[in-house]
């Protein structure tokens, strides 16, 4: 008799992503395959103790060794609720008995930049970064489903940050804003439902920690989670985040295509020192010009997870709506200003 549906279907969805970071690592340099013949690749996982990422660590354990890949886990502990560290600890217990190796817990302090909530998640990238660097992890995998990824559209089309945002979690990423090697964080999950991941950890006995902040309305995601989908759902019917899902994949798809559009059109706006031409920014597509001056603002130091569509509409309107105005301040100490026809963007 073979495992029951919902373990069935997670486990698949982790042998398949564990087929591409092979096949990943058979695509790198001759000479960085060589140098790592002899090390058996290690995958980490990402896990808070709660379903989703308890059903995705013993996914992991069950699939890595079948494929010749070492698996271990990394559990972040924030410091923001009493006894947090007590909690990590616990974590740490439930992956050991799952026989991943290498396993740890990493503590973090979490700031304020962006909001709590975005504070959390640099702080939290930050540490998997640190500890995949230093384990020489080929891959971290994420336990985010099909519903977060629901919430994370809603939350880009409230805040208005255009098609990027409603393109959501990618499968596969560097981190917020691309940080880290491109392919490091994977998402297995993203087509399966926050149920399936409950359903496998309780077939499987797994014990399974309920965050108390994913159920606190001072948190955006939690009144989200609790109000807000399932009133659309009352108002529209079943299939919302069906739907929403399909919305993020379709508007990634439109999203990567006008980012390659700008990175190839960023050249031309240039002149022979290096500078943003006014004139031939001016000429380009609104949607492809916000995207060089985002490209720009980055590049000049801004951190990409603290920059929103309102702070390149506002240096987007020195190319378009010129009335002499000063320059416009940026999040990581960055100018923008127009000086003699060119943009300068640079930190002050």
């Amino acid at each position: 008799m073979g495992p029951h549906p919902a373990v069935a279907a997670i486990r698949l969805a982790v042998r398949r992503v564990l087929h591409d970071v092979l096949t990943d690592l058979n695509r790198r340099p001759a000479a960085d395959r060589a140098e790592a013949a002899d090390a058996t690749p290690l995958v980490l996982v990402a896990c808070s103790g709660g379903a989703d990422s308890m059903a995705l660590a013993s996914a992991l354990a069950f699939e890595a060794p079948k494929l010749g890949i070492r698996a271990g886990g990394v559990t972040v502990d924030h410091g923001l609720q009493p006894g947090s560290d007590l909690r990590a600890a616990e974590v740490v217990a439930r992956m050991t008995a799952l026989r991943l190796d290498p396993v740890e817990s990493v503590a973090v302090r979490v700031g304020r930049e962006g909001g709590p909530e975005a504070a959390a998640r640099d702080a939290r990238y930050a540490a998997l970064d640190e500890a995949a660097d230093r384990l020489g992890a080929a891959a971290v995998l994420l336990g985010h489903t099909r519903d977060d990824q629901a919430e994370t559209v809603l939350l880009g089309l409230a805040r208005g940050s255009g098609i990027r945002s409603l393109s959501g979690m990618p499968e596969v990423s560097g981190g917020p804003g691309g940080s880290g090697r491109t392919h490091r964080y994977r998402r297995p999950f993203l087509q399966l439902d926050r149920q399936t991941a409950r359903k496998a950890c309780m077939v499987q006995s797994l014990a399974v920690w309920d965050d108390p902040h994913n159920i606190d309305p001072a948190y955006t995601r939690s009144r989200l989670r609790h109000e807000g989908l399932p009133a659309l759902e009352k108002a529209l019917g079943k299939g919302v985040v069906e739907a929403l899902a399909r919305t993020a994949q379709l508007s990634r798809d439109d999203a990567d295509a006008l980012d390659a559009w700008a990175a190839e059109a960023e050249a031309g706006v240039r002149d022979a020192d290096g500078r943003l031409e006014c004139a031939k920014l001016y000429a380009l597509p609104p949607a492809v010009r916000r995207r060089v001056l985002r490209r720009a603002v980055v590049a000049a130091g801004s951190p990409a997870g603290s920059l929103f569509a309102r702070h390149i509409e506002e240096v987007d309107r020195l190319i378009t709506g010129w009335r002499g105005q000063g320059a416009i301040n940026l999040p990581g100490r960055v100018e923008a200003q127009r000086q003699g026809g060119r943009l300068v963007i640079r930190q002050g």
